[in-house]
């Protein structure tokens, strides 16, 4: 495939996980990548645990990544959907021509990917916050707060949810909406009976009054598990911190007090181990994904909620296929045009079912009741696995075909 004639350098802005696998992909296009964290120091050993599905671990092949990632973690056997009193509603057993999705702690993606990116010298500086840009006719020069500057062809914004670039893309952005829900998650010694004790389900639970899940750890190792709270008004990262672990380890098992095995799993759970997220956020749609030489990429312009299970996936997707944009049109305007018209249907879809997902986790003990009761037809019928895990797992990135320019209806021609 030929090199992009005009892009030969690209500044990103982030360096979480889209903005690494984002350098990797156009490092792999014949792009220059260079990236700019605004942190201090590299986040080595931070964040929670996630999920990538099998359409993240295509995405993650496309840059090299498969069989690295593929060790990480523990695989996703069957989803079992529960109705918090020890019954199941439903179970999805995946898809059997795809491979399992991966459960895996941030830090342990992030770690394979800093390395990757030394050994493919790409260079990562840290302490640059962006303030603003100058865009001319022939490049863009990116200011940080620290008084430096860096200069580049275009300037991709992978930086999150509260992203500095979309606001210079278009002031009038939505920011990042909160979904009326508070994480916690941590581990438990409590070991769950027959397959989920070895490690070969993972259950979602909708409780009387919070939404749990949990999985067995490999080996009989215990329990890991996450409740999603509602909790109408957002707290800050200060105000979660100033409720100790064992104060909110209390409140939890308050809250799960009724429902099984919630209650045995928080009975004996390690309060050390927890972790509180106040910022269980959803992106709106964004009208603008790009302008000039600035585009989006990640979180910063479609964050679905947690509950689609498919924020770092559609993160690593977009990544990739950008840099197929990238690679392939002849100019970045160009490229940006069919970047979207790829990718806006896909994730705004995603993020409009999760949303709904959302509403029903934070909703009152009558909805609560009614999903009980209608959870099971709705399995049988549109919500099978196939009508529900194809169109979102079942994507797939072919990095040898060409991209082609966005037509007049929104579609990517390819060749």
């Amino acid at each position: 495939m030929s090199t992009n004639g005009t892009t030969r350098k690209a500044l990103i802005i982030g360096g979480g996980i889209a903005g690494p696998v984002m350098a990797l992909a156009l490092h792999r296009a014949g792009i220059e990548p260079l990236v700019y964290e605004a942190y201090e120091s590299s986040a080595e050993g931070i964040g929670g645990t996630f999920m990538i599905a099998p359409n993240g671990l295509g995405a993650l092949a496309a840059v090299g990544l498969e069989a690295e990632v593929g060790r990480l973690g523990q695989p996703v056997g069957p989803m079992v959907i529960e109705d918090g009193r020890g019954g199941t509603l439903a179970e999805f057993a995946g898809l059997p021509d795809l491979p399992r999705g991966r459960l895996m702690r941030r830090a342990e993606l992030y770690e394979v990917l800093q390395r990757r990116l030394g050994e493919a010298g790409i260079d990562v500086r840290y302490g640059k916050r962006l303030v603003g840009v100058e865009e001319g006719a022939h490049g863009i020069t990116a200011r940080f707060a620290d008084g430096t500057t860096a200069t580049g062809d275009l300037l991709i914004g992978a930086d999150g949810t509260r992203s500095t670039v979309r606001t210079l893309v278009d002031p009038a952005a939505p920011g990042a909406r909160y979904t009326g829900l508070l994480g916690v998650g941590g581990y438990s010694p409590y070991r769950l009976p027959g397959r989920a004790g070895r490690g070969e389900t993972v259950h979602f639970a909708n409780g009387a009054r919070a939404f749990f899940g949990y999985w067995g750890l490999p080996e009989g190792a215990g329990t890991a598990w996450f409740s999603n709270v509602p909790q109408p008004e957002q707290l800050t990262y200060e105000q979660v911190r100033a409720v100790s672990n064992d104060e909110w380890l209390r409140r939890l098992r308050d809250l799960h007090s009724g429902d099984v095995p919630a209650r045995d799993v928080l009975a004996v759970a390690d309060a050390d181990t927890m972790e509180v997220f106040p910022r269980l956020e959803i992106m709106p749609s964004v009208p603008h994904w790009h302008r000039g030489r600035m585009v989006l990429v990640g979180d910063s312009v479609h964050a679905p909620s947690n509950s689609s299970g498919q924020g770092v996936s559609l993160a690593v997707e977009s990544a990739v296929e950008l840099a197929r944009c990238l690679r392939d049109l002849p100019d970045h305007t160009a490229a940006f045009a069919a970047y979207e018209a790829m990718r806006r249907p896909r994730v705004e879809k995603i993020a409009a079912d999760a949303a709904r997902t959302n509403s029903q986790k934070s909703s009152g003990p009558v909805s609560r009741v009614m999903f009980r009761l209608l959870a099971p037809i709705a399995m049988r019928t549109f919500m099978s696995p196939e009508k529900m895990l194809r169109p979102v797992h079942g994507y797939r990135i072919d990095w040898e075909r060409r991209v082609g320019a966005a037509g007049a209806n929104g579609v990517t021609a390819g060749a």
